[in-house]
């Protein structure tokens, strides 16, 4: 507070940014010191900028990976604008614009075929895949900006094969709105996990203003490299070439700069892998440059076997069973994927004599490896027992490193399971 030379009555602050205090003056009206608060975001172009371009309250108000993410997703924008109008511009030319010989209505089929082929994709992929999109929000971003950059090089190419070139385009038409239904719904949840004051509006309207500014940033480039590339397909294809890699890249360090403090599957399975081995849980900024980013190994179904759930292990298919009680909430479902992840660390990992019932879990490992089909149950029980000694301590471990416990992104179905105890007759 600068030195005012008498007492303020009182202080009024905008967020972090600004402050002004007011003093009692001789004629018993107040007197304003400091910035103005309806004004101090209007001090400077960099505050001009600041409040058309990032949320209100910034940056107390949006997570603390929130600019790291954005400065590279304005990275991989900027490049995907200047390979997307590489692409525009050979789609055009296949269609016909400029040649004398092509037909309105040839090319009015053609781009009918290519947005009815991706209206399909987007449906079926919908369908197929959307709820596991919030699980692996990191991991399907990759997918979709991968997929975006395969999906314009078909179309760059496809004036080279005039036979082929519908079909091709509307390949590419479905590729792009796969990347339509990943990219939007990946950008959902993170913008949730972003939204840090109940402002996810605030924080996707302003990203869709960033974005506007970054794509007008590549149209003006565009316009500059269209003309120089117009008939020079080796030019092309080394713009495409550098502009896609500078994509990837920004997208893969985008996506590593999220910290994400629900637990999902990978980040579930890192937490519970260190906190057997070192008998400590790992905070959110440790486990996350963990995750692995591509498309993976653990697409088992990973629930759990108690009170709230059942569990069956098929030790030749390498598959965990799990059914969930009806009413199970977030805790028990994460008690259920860990079990799960237990049994398949007991099976694939070597763990060692670590801080948290290191002897214990060895004789599991070498019991469930050894044991014949019809002792697996037996060892199934013995596990339950392991992870009702530990889980608590687990639990807690997380909730003291900041994960979030009351809600997760394991991917649980809907399937809820009612079972009848044994003395209970079944009509």
């Amino acid at each position: 507070m600068p030195s005012l030379g008498v007492q303020p009555l009182c202080t009024e602050q905008y967020g972090s940014r600004g402050a002004q205090y007011y003093l009692p003056s001789p004629d018993g009206c107040l007197s304003c010191v400091g910035d103005e608060p309806g004004r101090v975001g209007w001090r400077s172009l960099r505050e001009i900028f600041m409040s058309v371009f990032l949320p209100q309250g910034y940056p107390e108000s949006v997570s603390q990976d929130y600019l790291r993410y954005q400065i590279w997703d304005t990275v991989q924008a900027f490049a995907s604008s200047i390979t997307g109008a590489l692409a525009t511009q050979a789609v055009l030319k296949g269609v016909g614009v400029g040649d004398h010989t092509s037909t309105v209505t040839a090319a009015t089929v053609t781009w009918i075929l290519k947005d009815g082929t991706g209206m399909l994709g987007r449906i079926l992929f919908a369908w197929m895949k959307g709820s596991k999109l919030d699980c692996d929000a990191k991991q399907w971003r990759l997918f979709a900006d991968g997929l975006n950059d395969l999906a314009i090089f078909m179309e760059i190419l496809a004036p080279a094969f005039p036979a082929c070139f519908t079909l091709i385009v509307c390949i590419s038409g479905f590729f792009k709105c796969i990347v339509g239904v990943a990219g939007g719904a990946t950008r959902a949840a993170l913008t949730m996990h972003q939204a840090r004051r109940d402002n996810m509006a605030d924080v996707s309207a302003k990203d869709g203003s960033q974005e506007t500014l970054v794509n007008l940033a590549g149209l003006l480039v565009s316009l500059l490299l269209i003309p120089l590339v117009a008939d020079r397909l080796q030019l092309t294809y080394a713009l495409y070439s550098l502009f896609t890699a500078l994509h990837l890249y920004a997208n893969y360090r985008a996506v590593r700069a999220v910290c994400m403090e629900t637990l999902n599957r990978a980040r579930l399975r890192l937490a519970l892998h260190h906190f057997l081995c070192q008998g400590w849980v790992p905070t959110p900024t440790h486990v996350n440059p963990q995750e692995p980013l591509l498309p993976a190994e653990f697409q088992q179904a990973c629930k759990g076997n108690s009170r709230s759930y059942l569990i069956a292990l098929n030790r030749k298919a390498g598959t965990v069973a799990v059914a969930l009680a009806r009413g199970t909430n977030s805790v028990d479902t994460i008690q259920a994927c860990a079990h799960a992840l237990l049994l398949e660390a007991l099976l694939c990992q070597t763990l060692p004599l670590g801080a948290v019932e290191g002897e214990m879990l060895q004789e599991l490992q070498r019991q469930l490896r050894g044991a014949p089909d019809r002792e697996t149950w037996a060892v199934l029980t013995e596990t339950h027992q392991l992870l009702d000694r530990f889980f608590p301590q687990f639990l807690s471990g997380l909730v003291s490193a900041g994960w979030v416990t009351d809600r997760n992104l394991l991917g649980a179905e809907e399937w809820r399971l009612d079972w009848t105890p044994k003395d209970k007759k079944v009509l």
